[in-house]
């Protein structure tokens, strides 16, 4: 990654000590400054807020408000899996199971490993005496067998939780999330989180840096910083197609983002897509009107045919 990632690290570092805001590394939403870091950056409109919105409502028990405000991150960022849980859980805190079934579907079909999403899904079913509860049930049990030690901890309370709805137990709103610790956790965790991904990703630690910015991204939900990192990420791993799905994601929400447009763009010259590259080259040359690096750097890309670092 281009050497501006670790002087975004130290540049953090330092505003640690000072006690100030740290700066974060995904790239603001229009150019120049220094970018912030997701607690207090965003678009402007942004997911992230009707996502915290979400989040102050399910634990002041307000269902129908975390309902409203879930509804609007899943409407304005369909692939976020942490949104439809917590439409789920909002849907399920009023009794409203056809709602949670199919919040819990969708989170399911985005994220086919998530444990909490299968209970959720198979906690609706059950109040709603449908059959396939027992399937979402088979998940779980199998599931349990199979990751051993790396199982989430939380994975025989979600069991047991669906073993209830299909025997008739009263539900208990909102437990599906109490054991997600890092949904409750705050911005300041959230932050944290987020510098850390930075500089696993500094450290070709891919794989970890990816389970960090799921932590920072489940407190934060879709922030377009979070989604840019993702997608860079991926990117270096060689999974192109994941890549550009998150880069794709950042820019539906904040369609002048910086760092995914030139991220993206730099997709485009991994692949050969040379005329595509030139076309995120323009819109920076746009959003930066008297110049940013991101745009040089993508300038750098596009004259090297690739990335001028490896050559």
């Amino acid at each position: 990654m281009r050497t501006s990632l670790k002087a975004i690290l130290l540049a953090g570092a330092v505003a640690a000590l000072s006690g100030t805001a740290l700066a974060s590394g995904g790239g603001s939403s229009g150019g120049g400054g220094s970018p912030e870091m997701p607690s207090a950056s965003g678009p402007q409109y942004d997911p992230a807020a009707e996502y915290a919105k979400a989040i102050a409502a399910l634990q002041a028990k307000d269902y129908k408000a975390a309902a409203r405000a879930a509804d609007h991150v899943t409407q304005a960022a369909p692939k976020s899996v942490d949104a439809w849980r917590i439409l789920g859980a909002a849907k399920a805190g009023t009794s409203d199971w056809k709602g949670a079934r199919r919040a819990y579907e969708k989170a399911v079909k985005l994220d086919p490993d998530n444990a909490s999403a299968h209970a959720g899904l198979g906690q609706a079913l059950g109040n709603l005496k449908d059959a396939k509860a027992q399937a979402e049930l088979d998940w779980l049990k199998a599931k349990a067998q199979s990751c051993g030690a790396a199982c989430p901890a939380d994975l025989p309370a979600l069991t047991g939780m669906v073993e209830g709805a299909m025997a008739g137990d009263a539900p208990k709103p909102g437990a599906l999330l109490e054991n997600r610790s890092m949904l409750f956790a705050g911005p300041a965790a959230g932050d944290a989180a987020y510098i850390q991904a930075v500089s696993l990703i500094n450290e070709h630690r891919y794989d970890e840096a990816l389970k960090s910015l799921a932590d920072a991204q489940t407190v934060f939900g879709p922030h377009p910083d979070i989604l840019t990192y993702e997608g860079y990420t991926w990117r270096k791993k060689g999974d192109y197609d994941r890549a550009e799905s998150y880069y794709r994601q950042a820019l539906a929400i904040a369609p002048n983002h910086v760092g995914a447009t030139e991220y993206y763009g730099e997709l485009k010259v991994a692949r050969g897509d040379i005329a595509g590259a030139k076309v995120m080259l323009a819109k920076l040359d746009r959003l930066c009107t008297y110049g940013c690096a991101d745009a040089e750097e993508l300038r750098r890309w596009i004259d090297a045919g690739g990335d001028p670092g490896a050559r």
